[in-house]
């Protein structure tokens, strides 16, 4: 763990929560099973030989935010192909964490998650993690009408069919630019980064920068984090 919390959470009854990277470790490597369904798509929808789809699928990522977005905007694909396709994925890879579910369950106020992907790959992947039945609200790529994190109209969208108070709310993600929304918000921001010498797969253009200030706190170990922030409230 790499924070100073100094009290920070303590005024926080609203507790936003990205899911891919963030609800289990990067090194899981559960996207990667993701990214090479969506370059199998890509393939499939161009004809382009792998490398080529590969490269269209991340400048797609850069440009657009997510490849769905990319896709229905260059391609106009139907997102729902192309949702399902990508999380056929093999959920038996992630190990259960029921202690993260049980610590979140302690902290005071609503849980919610906010993602770019599907409500469906949210709910595969919280009841492989053993954590299904804690969380109040999922906020998809689907109520998002496509548009993905960092994009504001989204994440306003999302603040309000969700009553969320900025002021009173932290959020915790492992893509730094998906955090400058939510400071402007005035919510604490939590970075959760890759644990040390762990073996996984990501973009360099992804990785946090020190001048960053949008993020208030970094930690590689989010079991960690939550349990102490449990303990200083006076949770269980």
């Amino acid at each position: 763990m790499t924070t100073n919390m100094n009290g920070s959470f303590a005024h926080v009854t609203e507790w936003v929560f990205d899911l891919d990277n963030t609800l289990y470790p990067r090194h899981c490597d559960l996207f990667s099973q993701i990214d090479k369904q969506m370059t199998a798509f890509v393939m499939e929808l161009t004809g382009f030989p792998h490398d080529d789809a590969r490269k269209l699928q991340k400048d797609l990522y850069r440009e657009y935010g997510t490849t769905l977005r990319g896709l229905m905007s260059t391609r106009g694909i139907q997102p729902k192909a192309f949702l399902d396709h990508a999380h056929d994925i093999d959920y038996s890879e992630l190990p259960p964490n029921p202690e993260l579910g049980t610590l979140i369950s302690s902290l005071p106020g609503r849980k919610l998650i906010y993602t770019n992907g599907s409500t469906a790959h949210a709910e595969n992947t919280l009841k492989a993690l053993g954590i299904g039945d804690i969380f109040d609200g999922i906020f998809d790529i689907v109520a998002s009408d496509y548009d993905p994190k960092p994009l504001a109209g989204p994440f306003n969208k999302f603040l309000q069919e969700h009553q969320v108070e900025g002021k009173r709310a932290a959020m915790f993600e492992d893509l730094p630019r998906n955090l400058e929304p939510a400071k402007a918000a005035g919510m604490v921001t939590v970075l959760i980064t890759p644990q040390a010498s762990a073996n996984f797969t990501a973009e360099v253009w992804e990785h946090a920068e020190n001048e960053d200030d949008y993020i208030d706190h970094r930690t590689d170990d989010l079991d960690g984090l939550i349990g102490e922030i449990v303990q200083q409230m006076g949770g269980s």
